[in-house]
């Protein structure tokens, strides 16, 4: 499948690239999307950063970014080559992030964004003791969410191909 969309991107003018580790039996994740700019150099659209470790919930999503002026399907092909890539390379099956709370509406934002993508709310990460570990990994308070990759994927393959077509 991640080959697939690597082609696939190529047919748009896109390169989709994977920077994969393996630092402590873990799986650390870069994949960037560009798109090769008139100078020759690269034009960063959009990436997604995590970790993964060797569990059905192991796949840990940490950084999603889209650049505004990135073409429209670029958010969902990097959501479906991250899903991919866990199917293919990792013995997971869920993934988990947190929708950050930094400011009330934009955090709104982000569990609505989350959510159509196949997330839903475990619960709330805040100021208690037992929630550092999950603050330190992850850098603030917000909604621990958890997802389907086999959902999220599908859902992402099928706004990437609309967009694409």
């Amino acid at each position: 499948m991640l080959e697939q969309l690597e082609a696939e991107a190529r047919e748009q003018g896109l390169l989709l690239r994977l920077q994969v580790g393996r630092p402590l039996g873990l799986w650390s994740l870069r994949l960037v999307v560009a798109q090769q700019a008139t100078s020759g150099s690269l034009l960063l659209l959009g990436e997604m950063k995590g970790w993964a470790y060797p569990a059905a919930t192991g796949l840990q999503l940490d950084t999603m970014r889209v650049m505004p002026t990135a073409p429209p399907g670029v958010g969902d092909l990097i959501w479906a080559a991250t899903m991919a890539w866990a199917q293919e390379a990792t013995p997971c099956s869920k993934a988990r992030l947190l929708a950050i709370r930094d400011d009330e509406r934009q955090h709104r934002r982000l569990v609505r964004y989350f959510n159509q993508r196949g997330f839903a709310t475990r619960r709330e990460v805040e100021a208690a003791l037992w929630d550092l570990p999950l603050r330190l990994v992850w850098g603030g308070a917000g909604a621990l969410m958890s997802g389907e990759i086999s959902t999220v994927l599908a859902r992402s393959l099928r706004g990437w191909r609309q967009s694409a077509a």
